[in-house]
């Protein structure tokens, strides 16, 4: 005996497909509307800043412009900071390699600082600064430099501007000696 197959299509078997056909589109439709609607996440300071190579450029230059700067540098007023600028340069290396991964660190970089003075903050600066006596216009000098060497490497106003204000949210701690 031959068994026939139904190949007919009901009303209800229809209805039933097209359900499920308008529903998965809709499904999908959805996705792709969450997908477009949704922004690409902003990138880190760090990463505007251009990384590691580029923070690493501007550091280095801001160091040697430290040292020879009149008020914080080599011929400065403070004795301990004129000391260091002219007996401690073997340790500049050093120092632009932690202030290197410091701007890294409070930018959002993938690099953590620790602090080789640890102190009461996670950064410990105060610390690393209190022999230094390092008064709040030196401070403010180092600041301005710190400026001037991000207009020499031409970063963009906004990324300098919290460049400037990360920079200035520890004043507290390095002048505090």
């Amino acid at each position: 005996m031959t068994q026939v197959v139904s190949t007919s299509i009901t009303r209800r078997s229809m209805v039933a497909g097209l359900t499920l056909t308008a529903a998965s589109v809709a499904v999908l439709a959805g996705i792709d509307n969450a997908q477009s609607n949704q922004t690409t996440p902003e990138k880190s300071l760090y990463e505007r800043l251009g990384g590691i190579f580029a923070i690493a450029a501007v550091v280095d230059h801001f160091s040697d412009a430290v040292v020879k700067n009149p008020v914080v540098g080599q011929e400065s007023k403070n004795p301990q900071l004129r000391e260091w600028h002219t007996k401690n340069l073997g340790r500049l290396p050093g120092l632009k390699f932690m202030r290197t991964l410091w701007v890294c660190d409070i930018s959002g970089g993938p690099f953590q600082f620790t602090a080789t003075k640890p102190g009461t903050t996670p950064l410990g600066l105060e610390e690393a600064h209190r022999d230094l006596r390092i008064s709040p216009v030196e401070f403010d000098e180092v600041a301005a430099e710190l400026a001037r060497t991000l207009d020499f490497f031409e970063v963009p106003e906004r990324e300098k501007s919290e460049v400037l204000a990360a920079f200035a949210a520890h004043k507290d701690e390095v002048t505090a000696g």
